[in-house]
């Protein structure tokens, strides 16, 4: 195989016999060479090695004249020279000019005025499977003379050279915005290459005038589309994919004129302690032919699977198509959204259940992107961590936060759309003391918000926060409603609840210039405002 390629160049680098193979000829490769394992009902059960989540400081942007000015530099946006790029580059194309890669042509966007179509290759037969089923597929017709876009390159056994390349260490993400090109070397983490896809539409699509969104859309029966945004464990998956609503997609998205779209054609969903209870259809697709499992235990006798475990990883992933789940809509697009709701999993129990925002809030909760983790899995270890990402999303942004911001604040204003806070966290204290949300009660306050059931229901201020919190909600203890209430010690939640406030505060001075006064005064109470905390009287809000 030559290793003579230009830049840019659309020559493809596998050999005929690796070209869109379907997903048995996949299925079969990837057992013959031993790359996972056939689990009890069909799925593929894979290893990634070390790497089980993606790796942020090992993403960079190449720095060259196109796009330098467009992006927002810093620890998200990290800048490779194109000398380094290129040196990379050269060698890797030496590197895989004797192996055999695989190729999927796909395409990334429902809406055909903004679709763009991508070339993926792997070095693992799993990987084209995951190709195969996170992006959107063509027809047959459209694969006769199929012209990508852009790239994406993934090649795990090769090390990068940080002395000689800029990178930090052998793994690397590089995206090279002006030749449309991703090179994923150093790490099995298919994660990457589906995240790589997204921070390009990222970039590509505020020119466009499409707000690019780390968010589920699901629609009811009479076209009234609602954006779950939030990040991973939040609970943006479980809650979209609600029976009673048609699923438009899980985690990517575009919100143009009059119209959102998916980004995507599947599912990347977290597995750790699915219920076949509370999440039905993402439960039954890990047993399905056709879906990867990252990193699930199973049992190498019966080839049954354990989804409780955390014995590789607690980020265990499926990968499956879209049509896995029965109640998706295969057009992948909908109409202009008619509720927003930010999840949130705030662990310090002080956020409510359910508020809603005013526009200028909505801005700096969106650009906030507050969740909290629990600090890991070692025994005794409890505390749980504060997490911000801007847009909910931040790893993926190359634009300044505040773009997204304002362009979302636009749509709220234009089509007069309601914003909704709601903590899938925990309540009557933090994580060690209080619980975790009832799930049934979330989805309660979820679909009485976005059915219009709390238009008529008095509203009080939450006085650390400053959002309005409902006084009823229907099929939710009342009680609930107010997170001081729920915790044996109010003083003790006065204290965490401002001192959540303060991390906000501290958090929102990096994205301070670039936005609006009134964005920047939309967040909770400073401490110098703390008086003493009480709900103001129904109506207030």
């Amino acid at each position: 195989m030559s290793t003579a390629i230009a830049p840019g160049t659309t020559r493809s680098l596998s050999r005929p016999g690796r070209t869109n193979l379907s997903t048995a000829e996949l299925y079969e490769l990837a057992l013959h060479e031993g790359e996972g394992m056939l689990a009890a009902n069909g799925p593929l059960v894979v290893r990634t090695g070390k790497h089980t989540g993606r790796s942020p400081k090992d993403k960079f942007i190449v720095v060259e004249p196109t796009s330098e000015a467009k992006v927002w530099w810093g620890d998200v946006n990290q800048p490779i020279s194109e000398e380094h790029y290129d040196r990379l580059r050269a060698r890797l194309l030496k590197y895989i000019a004797e192996r055999d890669l695989y190729s999927q042509d796909m395409f990334i966007g429902a809406h055909p005025s903004h679709r763009r179509s991508l070339r993926v290759y792997t070095e693992s037969a799993w990987a084209s499977i995951f190709a195969r089923n996170l992006f959107r597929r063509p027809t047959r017709e459209e694969l006769v003379g199929f012209v990508p876009n852009f790239t994406i390159l993934d090649v795990p056994s090769f090390q990068a050279d940080p002395d000689t390349e800029g990178t930090r260490t052998g793994t690397a993400i590089l995206v090279h915005l002006e030749r449309m090109e991703v090179i994923i070397v150093g790490t099995m983490y298919a994660g990457e290459i589906k995240k790589s896809a997204f921070t390009v539409m990222n970039y590509l699509m505020p020119d466009e005038g499409v707000l690019p969104m780390h968010s589920s859309v699901n629609v009811g029966q009479k076209g009234d589309a609602v954006v779950f945004f939030g990040l991973s464990g939040t609970g943006k998956t479980t809650l979209s994919a609600d029976p009673l609503r048609s699923l438009i997609g899980d985690d990517e998205h575009g919100w143009g004129s009059d119209y959102v779209f998916n980004f995507e054609g599947g599912c990347y969903a977290k597995t750790i302690r699915l219920s076949p209870m509370y999440e039905p259809d993402i439960f039954a697709a890990t047993k399905r032919f056709g879906t990867i499992l990252e990193n699930v235990d199973i049992d190498p006798v019966t080839r049954e699977l354990d989804l409780d475990s955390e014995a590789i990883t607690e980020n265990t992933r499926g990968a499956y198509p879209l049509h896995f789940i029965g109640n998706a809509d295969p057009t992948g697009i909908a109409g202009t959204p008619r509720n927003v709701v930010f999840l949130t999993a705030d662990a310090f129990g002080v956020l409510p259940p359910i508020s809603r925002l005013t526009r200028e809030q909505a801005a700096y909760h969106f650009i906030s992107g507050y969740t909290a983790k629990l600090a890991g899995t070692e025994i005794g270890v409890k505390e749980p961590t504060a997490t911000f990402s801007a847009g909910f999303g931040a790893p993926f942004l190359p634009r300044h936060p505040g773009v997204y911001a304002h362009m979302l604040m636009d749509r709220l204003e234009q089509w007069d759309v309601p914003v909704w806070l709601v903590n899938t966290g925990w309540t009557g204290g933090p994580y060690g003391v209080g619980t975790r949300m009832n799930i049934n009660h979330t989805r309660n306050m979820v679909r009485a918000a976005i059915n219009g059931d709390l238009a008529g229901v008095p509203m009080v201020v939450d006085p650390v926060f400053r959002v309005a919190v409902p006084t009823a909600v229907p099929g939710v203890p009342t009680e609930v409603l107010t997170p001081r209430t729920t915790w044996p010690d109010p003083a003790a939640y006065d204290t965490a609840a401002r001192r959540i406030a303060h991390m906000f505060h501290e958090n929102f001075e990096a994205y301070a210039d670039g936005v609006s006064e009134a964005v920047r005064a939309a967040g909770p109470i400073r401490a110098d405002d703390a008086g003493e905390v009480r709900m103001s009287a129904p109506g207030e809000g």
